[in-house]
């Protein structure tokens, strides 16, 4: 009789095929359930980031128009009466008087007029881009400027291989022109105060599922050391403006060799951006 109860308890112990099959299906529909909304919670917290980059990048663009204005409204009016005075200053001088006060006057004006051209030029970026006519063409206008005003020799391609690749360049408008034009313009500037570079190469690569942003100069570079300096520079704020729309921004630099900004912002937010 012991026997018997020990066998009987043996075999009660083990439970169904049925029951240990839906245990594990409930087992893998709850991990399922549970990663899709993980992936669920992943892009919203992905949105609310971006959301929150595309607030930073706007309080940035009414900040420069801010200074901007103050610029051409406040100091722009002093350099004019600045310079009104010193011609004034330069017509009652005296044919006779020492060689010093005439040097001490041109070196003055000199200056005013350096401190003109700066303020103008801050002036024009600090307004948001001209873009009514595509990108392309506000940044050909603008790369041209600036290699005229710097003497750095500086080219712009376009590589877009089929037809609907171009149309979908032609396609950016608002603040997805607003940054890439803005990334160019950071670029181009860092490289003209910084790089001591000769020429600089800007391309846009219209690729199937991102545009490509380049900017390379043939300047110093910077050493490894140097590199977290770099943010001084403003690719802070430029790397904000990809991670706005979903984007992404690389450095590679090496002293010696100049420096290489790649931007990769998808269409699907770079075409439909308000």
């Amino acid at each position: 009789m012991p026997e018997r109860e020990a066998q009987l308890d043996t075999t009660t112990s083990v439970p169904a095929l049925d029951a240990r099959a839906d245990a594990g299906w409930n087992s893998g529909a709850t991990a399922a359930q549970e990663l899709a909304q993980a992936r669920i919670e992943i892009e919203r917290l992905n949105a609310r980031v971006r959301e929150l980059a595309m607030e930073l990048v706007a309080t940035r663009e009414a900040e420069r128009a801010r200074l901007a204005r103050e610029l051409h409204d406040g100091l722009g009016a002093q350099l004019t009466a600045s310079r009104y005075a010193l011609a004034r200053i330069e017509t009652w001088l005296p044919m006779n008087a020492a060689e010093a006060c005439h040097e001490a006057l041109a070196t003055a004006n000199t200056a005013l007029d350096n401190l003109c051209e700066t303020s103008h030029r801050l002036v024009e970026e600090g307004h948001a881009p001209a873009l009514e006519g595509g990108l392309v063409n506000a940044l050909t206008r603008w790369i041209d400027d600036f290699s005229a005003a710097t003497r750095l020799q500086t080219s712009f391609e376009t590589i877009a291989d089929a037809p609907s690749m171009r149309a979908r360049i032609a396609q950016i408008q608002n603040d997805g022109a607003n940054t890439v034009f803005r990334i160019v313009q950071e670029s181009l500037n860092n490289t003209a105060k910084h790089a001591a570079a000769q020429s600089v190469e800007v391309t846009i690569a219209a690729e199937r599922r991102f545009l490509t942003l380049t900017i390379k100069d043939d300047g110093r570079g910077l050493a490894r050391g140097a590199r977290a300096k770099a943010n001084r520079f403003g690719l802070s704020g430029m790397r904000a403006r990809c991670e706005a729309l979903g984007g992404s921004l690389k450095i590679s630099s090496q002293a010696g060799q100049g420096m290489q900004v790649r931007a990769r912002l998808p269409w699907d937010v770079l075409c439909t951006s308000r």
